[in-house]
C-alpha cells in the first residue's frame, strides 16, 4: 500500500477540495494555505521530485497552470499567481507538485531569507558558470 499522502488524495482515499482534473493531473485546494485559493497542481502518477518526473507530464503541468491562472483570476480576482516547486529540503510531502498561489494586494506574503549567508554574486556566478 503506497503511504504518499498525495496518492492517497489522489485515488480518493482522502477526501480533497479539487478544483480540476483530468486524466494525469489532479489540482486540490492546500489544507494550509497561505492566501485564498492556494493549491497544488500534482500528477496523478508518482514522482518523488524534478530528478523523477518525464518531460511530458511536466508538459501538462504547465498547460494546467495556465488554466488554473485563469480560473482563480476568474472566480477569485487574484492580482497575480506565484508558481514554487520544491526539491528536496523544503518539500514535505515527497511526491512532485507545483504550488500556485494567488497573490493579493494587500495579502502580506513575503518571501523572506537570510541575507546575511548570501554570498557576492560575482562568486555565484563564477561555482556555477566553471
Amino acid at each position: 500500500m503506497n503511504e504518499c499522502l498525495f496518492c492517497k488524495i489522489i485515488s480518493g482515499e482522502i477526501p480533497s477540495y479539487t478544483i480540476y482534473e483530468d486524466n494525469d493531473i489532479k489540482v486540490f485546494l492546500d489544507i494550509n494555505p497561505s492566501t485564498n485559493g492556494d493549491c497544488l497542481i500534482t500528477p496523478k502518477k508518482h514522482f518523488e521530485n524534478i530528478k523523477d518526473i518525464d518531460v511530458e507530464t511536466l508538459k501538462k503541468i504547465d498547460i494546467v497552470s495556465k488554466k488554473i491562472y485563469d480560473l482563480l483570476r476568474e472566480k477569485l480576482h487574484c492580482d497575480g499567481l506565484t508558481f514554487v516547486q520544491n526539491n528536496g529540503f523544503g518539500q514535505e510531502i515527497k511526491h512532485y507538485h507545483l504550488h500556485a498561489t494567488p497573490r493579493y494586494k494587500n495579502d502580506g506574503l513575503l518571501h523572506t531569507f537570510n541575507k546575511s549567508i548570501l554570498d557576492e554574486i560575482e562568486n555565484t556566478f563564477n561555482k556555477i558558470s566553471k
